[in-house]
């Protein structure tokens, strides 16, 4: 005999379902571990991984909607200074030189910006824990692979030109996604596991010849030791330090040089590009107040009005493309941004922390302004954090022992 459907499973509840699982595990998994051995990876598979995760919430309706905490958020002092700076881009194409390239360079931050809101509202307000256990996951993984890689990678990836420096890209990507994975392990009193991603991640990143990665591993433990003993203290130094070097960045060459000169030599690569740096801030001293334009700073070094040698960090490129009035209102969005991370759940403070230090070391050391897969790395770390906090609802269960002990106690 036949059984009788069950009036309360629903069909497209299901697919939403599925279809939310696979955006999470595409996030979460496929896109830090594919990223170790493609440099497309996170270009092409977060936005996918996002549109399945705005069609489950559409499916289902579980999407945040605009209410007043969502327009809070966006209508909070950082979210409004940073669209000052892409206001400040757009209206800066009027005396870009490069045109062309400029708009399309900000077409790119707007969609990124774009893709970011829409996996905002689209992640449920209660994240199952079995979505959020998938990180750690996928973290362990793409470090495993990274391992791998840097002991033989030559024998592996065989120098193949298509996927050169798809593994520097990668570990970047990783120095940032440990931070939420780790904090949320600490959120379920799972130290042990949290360290043991700390570990791996380490190694994998130790390997790797180029020290960017590694450094930036560095200060982000520094800032999570930091706010794990003293969060106000770690807050206000990690947001009063990088909002006061990009705020300050025309006066770093003046003091970095000399030091540098007198360590290195005045020959040495890092003293030269600092002394470029100099020429450029005081031979047009009044175009720090517009900047040279949007994407000025890459083109330029072809175009013959940049020195080769000058930094290719975000402290030097915010303050020549968008001159005073882009920098300044990214540095307040910066500060802004961080304070407020800081008054969230206090569990997830101290990764916080240490996640905004080590993008901004990344940014500090080497990565350009607008670089497509740097925005997407900083994106996807965003949704995580926010995927994190949001699945900090539930109540943890007591431990076996503990139960037994209780109970023992009864009886007794």
């Amino acid at each position: 005999m036949a059984r009788a459907p069950n009036p309360n499973i629903d069909p497209a509840l299901d697919a939403a379902a599925l279809l939310r699982r696979v955006g999470f595990f595409g996030l979460f998994v496929v896109v830090p571990v594919v990223a170790q051995v493609a440099r497309r990876a996170s270009i092409i598979l977060a936005p996918i991984a996002v549109v399945l995760l705005v069609i489950a919430s559409a499916i289902d309706g579980r999407q945040r909607r605009l209410g007043p905490l969502s327009l809070r958020l966006l209508g909070s002092p950082a979210f409004l200074a940073g669209m000052l700076v892409v206001l400040w881009s757009a209206l800066s194409l009027a005396w870009t030189p490069f045109l062309g390239a400029a708009a399309e360079r900000l077409a790119n931050l707007v969609a990124v910006i774009l893709l970011t809101m829409m996996g905002y509202l689209a992640l449920p307000d209660r994240m199952r824990s079995a979505n959020l256990y998938l990180l750690p996951l996928g973290v362990t993984v793409a470090a495993l692979v990274a391992v791998l890689l840097g002991l033989f990678g030559e024998q592996l990836m065989r120098g193949g030109p298509e996927d050169d420096g798809a593994l520097d890209r990668g570990l970047t990507l990783l120095a940032l996604l440990v931070w939420p994975a780790v904090a949320w392990l600490r959120s379920r009193r799972r130290d042990r596991e949290a360290l043991a991603i700390a570990l791996v991640t380490a190694a994998a990143l130790a390997i790797s010849p180029n020290l960017t990665q590694i450094v930036a591993l560095v200060v982000g433990a520094l800032a999570f030791a930091v706010t794990s003993y003293r969060p106000r203290l770690g807050v206000l130094l990690t947001a009063g330090i990088s909002a006061g070097l990009l705020a300050a960045a025309p006066l770093l060459p003046f003091i970095a040089r000399p030091v540098g000169a007198a360590l290195f030599g005045p020959l040495a690569p890092g003293v030269l590009s600092l002394k470029s740096w100099q020429k450029v801030v005081t031979s047009e001293p009044l175009r720090l107040i517009t900047g040279h334009g949007f994407e000025t700073a890459l083109r330029g070094r072809f175009a013959g009005l940049v020195p080769m040698n000058a930094p290719t960090t975000a402290l030097f490129e915010f303050w020549y493309e968008l001159g005073v009035v882009g920098s300044l209102a990214a540095a307040f969005a910066l500060h802004a941004s961080i304070r407020r991370a800081g008054r969230d759940n206090p569990l997830l403070v101290p990764g916080a922390m240490a996640a905004f230090a080590s993008a901004f070391t990344v940014a500090c050391i080497g990565v350009g302004l607008t670089v497509v897969w740097w925005l997407t790395a900083i994106a996807l770390t965003i949704l995580v954090f926010v995927a994190i906090e949001r699945g900090q609802f539930r109540t943890s269960r007591p431990k076996i022992s503990r139960l037994r002990r209780i109970r023992d106690g009864e009886a007794g």
